[in-house]
């Protein structure tokens, strides 16, 4: 266990260089007290390690030193690192072990190599938790793809409510959430996000542009998120629901629970939460059938109310 521990701290300063006691005791799940014991016996068994000290100090390995491992091809790294983005490896317990294997690889590999990989992750950012499994039509991907990866111009015809409308691009970088391919880049000076599947058009410029040298793929995703969640339409509402059902609400795609409190029957929730609409938060409620009512407001007891009776209709015994 520790001469593995041993191995990834080498692993990590040769990839990504100065790196504090807190990072790397972060980074290998131990303490601070155990990466310092590790710094000396790395020290003690040869391997040039030196402490960096002051506000910008760190754990340093001496330059030019690298481990004896066999390399990789830049492309070859790059798909390596695309298709780990599974969550097959969540499922099998060994997203740690995937780590550390990528450690190794980058290791292995050459300056150039390394650097096109930090590249990669910066114009190709793979979202997991996606919206819904769909399949979607990107025929323009690969065009789109290669704009990134080159830093050129695109020309964008793209479908939207009021019609079709047409841009220029800096295409900063890819994002998968799922199946579901995005573009991030700046058009007339703001950052705007695309759909791929939704482009008409998408031809790629000889003109050359300059990347932000601040700007970061996934954080920028993230708040592109946000945002786009802010945006959506709120319906607040009070339910009643079944314990036992409580996650699977939490789960529910256009559901946002805000807080939970245990009712007075046993078994039971008050939960409060945010709907999009009336009528979204009406069919999602009817779902869980007798394991979930509506409190308020009104008119959604009044229409689950309306919906139910309407359903009974269909199932009433005749006599």
């Amino acid at each position: 266990m520790r001469a593995g521990r041993l191995i990834s701290i080498v692993l990590l300063m040769q990839n990504e260089g100065k790196m504090t006691s807190k990072d790397l005791a972060e980074r290998l799940e131990v303490s601070e007290r155990t990466i310092m014991r590790d710094m000396e016996s790395l020290s003690a068994a040869g391997v040039p390690v030196y402490a960096e000290r002051g506000t910008n100090g760190g754990w340093c390995l001496s330059e030019g030193y690298r481990t004896n491992l066999t390399g990789m091809h830049a492309d070859e790294l790059v798909s390596v690192i695309v298709a780990s983005h599974t969550s097959l490896l969540g499922d099998l317990g060994i997203e740690k072990q995937h780590h550390a294997a990528m450690q190794k690889l980058l290791a292995a590999s050459p300056a150039e190599v390394r650097k096109s990989a930090a590249l990669m992750r910066q114009k190709i950012h793979i979202d997991g938790a996606g919206w819904h499994q769909q399949q979607e039509s990107v025929p323009f991907l690969s065009v789109v793809q290669e704009a990134v990866w080159e830093d050129r111009l695109l020309q964008l015809s793209y479908q939207r409510e009021d019609g079709i409308a047409k841009r220029i691009v800096q295409p900063l970088g890819l994002v998968a959430k799922r199946s579901v391919w995005y573009l991030v880049g700046l058009a007339e000076g703001e950052q705007r996000t695309y759909r791929i599947a939704r482009l008409i058009d998408a031809v790629m410029l000889e003109e050359r542009f300059e990347r932000p040298l601040a700007f970061d793929l996934a954080s920028c995703w993230e708040q592109s998120m946000g945002d786009f969640r802010k945006r959506l339409p709120q319906y607040p509402a009070s339910l009643l629901v079944q314990e036992s059902v409580l996650e699977r609400l939490s789960r529910e795609r256009y559901v946002k629970v805000l807080e939970s409190a245990p009712d007075d029957r046993p078994g039971w929730m008050t939960v409060k939460v945010e709907f999009q609409t009336l009528v979204s938060a009406c069919g999602i409620i009817l779902s869980f059938g007798s394991r979930m009512a509506a409190l308020a407001p009104v008119e959604l007891r009044e229409k689950v109310k309306a919906e139910a009776k309407a359903m009974a209709q269909w199932y009433r015994v005749e006599e």
